[in-house]
């Protein structure tokens, strides 16, 4: 007896262990389980838990089948698991096969001839409330049993149990607590920040608030990146009215829409005569700005000798007007934006090195619209109520006009997306904008054309059939060229590009598109050499 007692208390101090080890709650049940499996000859050992749904669930096991303790699920006060947690008390069963409330849920025993299988199933409790049951097979062999001295250690085991689950449970839900005041602290951090005349609680454009707010009340150089019609003006202008500027004059130059000779008389200024129609002397858009914002639009199209003038400007902040001698200085905050990739510029020579790092201080990228579409129904609201406010009109959009919005891929964003507004708005004849009056769905929509980006527009090239196109990999031989069905010459390169550009460039959707797999697919944009676009 004094024996089996030092294996008990030994078996305790394991278990306490075990329990204190870990917040993995189901592994460290069944380290306990297996504890009492090899310390004292347990077998079948399992914990069961009440869950959400108030049915009793086995959520660790020792000597059980994973089926076996899928199907240990027991509703309150049913078969003997049932009836612990309903009433409280241990239950013992001494012999399971002579037991009718038994129900063998977890599967039937295999029972040798002569052998007796017992039972015992004490309640796991948080405080008087009963939380789970901790059951036990005990097989006899003909051996007399202590029954009493089993439910008390038990019991003891449970206890410890119900310390750790409650334990378990009060971390839980401390983290559920946390993981919903960060949720909350970001959705407020997330709208703390705003902009005059600049629409976004997406995520990606709360981002960009959040760098403006930062950026704006220094001096340096910034350069706005993004494609066309993301709204970088709009954003510069927040910029300069958001900075300690904000009373000084904001000065924009579309750097794409002037010649070289122009923009350099357009940004120095010139004296009178220096040029054949310079009747009289002109400040320019430098001098103008002096004190405020100068806003450089499209900076990644000026040309190369002109990329030396500007950068001399930038590094000592004095320039001379064209046609004159006299050193002028000014005092202003610049503002660049570009949709091109300067980077790759760089490399090809093509944008001077020196001029990026100059204007590149901080840059803030404005995502497209396809990758912030929670914003298109708040844009379009915006844009209605401007439309009907002009045109007197009470016009509203229906919920399937603004999902087909919401699918559209728009490559020509905002600005793309207001037109379109207006567009269908001017052309409807209803109050209610449905669906069938989107200008996608008259066939009369062609920005899909612009989803090349800076590739130039293609013609539309019929698909082929698989057989007849060489894009299934090596050994399928290699026919460059193939006869379309309506009877244009196309290579295998533009049918591949067509599909690249119908689907977005996700090489997935291309290749359903050619009815390849997605390994053909790739292995024929390497072949012919396509570079993937990201946007």
């Amino acid at each position: 007896m004094r024996k089996e007692g030092n294996v008990e208390l030994v078996t305790i101090y394991e278990i306490s262990k075990v329990l204190g080890s870990s917040l993995d709650l189901q592994k460290t049940l069944r380290e306990v389980l297996n504890l009492l499996a090899s310390h004292l000859r347990m077998d079948r050992c399992m914990v069961a838990l009440l869950q959400e749904d108030n049915i009793l669930h086995v959520v660790g096991a020792s000597g059980m089948t994973e089926a076996e303790v899928k199907r240990g699920f027991f509703r309150i006060g049913e078969g003997v698991m049932g009836k612990v947690v309903k009433s409280g008390m241990t239950i013992v069963v001494p012999d399971i096969s002579r037991e009718p409330i038994f129900l063998h849920k977890t599967g039937p025993r295999t029972i040798q001839e002569g052998e007796i299988i017992s039972f015992i199933g004490v309640p796991i409790k948080v405080g008087r409330e009963s939380i789970g049951v901790l059951g036990v097979d005990r097989h006899l062999n003909g051996e007399p049993q202590n029954f009493q001295s089993d439910s008390r250690f038990l019991s003891m085991v449970a206890n410890l149990i119900g310390q750790t689950v409650r334990l378990h449970q009060s971390i839980s839900k401390e983290r559920q607590q946390l993981l919903m005041e960060k949720s909350q602290l970001q959705k407020e951090l997330y709208s703390k920040y705003s902009l005059d005349n600049v629409i976004g609680v997406s995520k990606l454009m709360q981002g960009v608030f959040a760098e403006v707010h930062q950026a704006a009340p220094g001096k340096s150089t910034i350069l706005l990146r993004g494609e066309s019609g993301t709204g970088k003006e709009v954003i510069a202008r927040s910029i300069h009215y958001m900075s300690p500027r904000k009373d000084k004059p904001f000065i924009k130059v579309n750097c794409a829409a002037l010649s070289e000779t122009l923009l350099e008389s357009e940004l120095f200024g010139h004296e009178k005569g220096s040029f054949t129609g310079a009747t009289q002397e002109r400040k320019g858009r430098f001098e103008m700005a002096n004190g405020g914002t100068l806003f450089l639009d499209e900076i990644g199209d000026i040309s190369p000798s002109f990329q030396t003038k500007l950068l001399r400007v930038l590094q000592e902040r004095e320039f001379e007007r064209v046609g004159g001698n006299k050193p002028i200085q000014v005092d202003i905050r610049l503002i660049t934006a570009t949709n091109r990739n300067l980077e790759q510029a760089v490399s090809k020579g093509e944008f001077r090195a020196d001029l990026y790092y100059r204007i590149n201080v901080v840059s803030i990228f404005l995502p497209p619209l396809r990758e912030r579409r929670e914003d298109i129904p708040l844009l379009v609201s915006y844009f209605l109520e401007k439309f009907n406010a002009e045109n007197q009109r009470n016009l509203s959009f229906s919920t399937d006009a603004m999902k087909i919005m919401l699918e559209c891929y728009w490559p020509g964003n905002v600005r793309e997306l207001e037109n379109c507004v207006e567009r269908t708005m001017t052309m409807a004849r209803g109050l209610v904008i449905r669906e069938i009056d989107l200008p996608c769905q008259q066939d009369k929509c062609f920005s899909v054309a612009l989803r090349s980006h800076v590739q130039p527009v293609r013609p539309v090239i019929p698909i082929v059939p698989r057989h007849e196109v060489d894009v299934s990999g090596p050994g399928s031989g290699d026919h460059s060229e193939t006869e379309t069905p309506s009877g244009e010459f196309g290579t295998e390169r533009d049918r591949l590009i067509w599909a690249m550009e119908q689907c977005g460039w996700v090489q997935a959707k291309a290749a359903r598109l050619l009815k390849l797999t997605s390994r053909q697919m790739g292995y024929a944009l390497q072949k012919h050499k396509i570079e993937i676009k990201r946007f």
